[in-house]
């Protein structure tokens, strides 16, 4: 089987990410959608690390579509971010994106609690 076909199984937001109609002057989300289509077919198909990263910039850029306050979230910090010159930037800002949405996650998600009435 072509490693391209494998690979988009694992990505099931895939099309929706890369035709996302982001304005014309927004350089930021051009730059995601073109990390993520650099790094999706990077990937080696056999190892599972790989894998289940892939899967999660899926979801991080799915939500980046969809969710207004995580894009503004991801366009302010991802300026500030600095990479390590080594021989795999994308990889590392794979890491650093996901990383920012797994702390707009832990944030905005409100912990709710259930009371118990005596």
């Amino acid at each position: 089987m072509n490693d391209s076909k494998e690979i988009l199984k694992y990505c099931p937001n895939y099309y929706n990410i890369v035709n996302f109609d982001f304005q014309e002057n927004d350089l930021i989300s051009e730059k995601l959608v073109n990390i993520y289509k650099s790094y999706v077919f990077s990937i080696n198909v056999q190892n599972d690390e790989e894998l289940e990263r892939v899967q999660e910039l899926d979801r991080v850029l799915s939500n980046y579509i969809a969710d207004y306050l995580f894009r503004s979230t991801l366009q302010k910090e991802i300026v500030t971010v600095r990479v390590k010159k080594d021989n795999n930037i994308i990889r590392n800002l794979v890491d650093i994106i996901i990383k920012i949405f797994s702390n707009y996650e832990e944030y905005t998600t409100r912990k709710l609690y259930i009371s118990k009435w005596i």
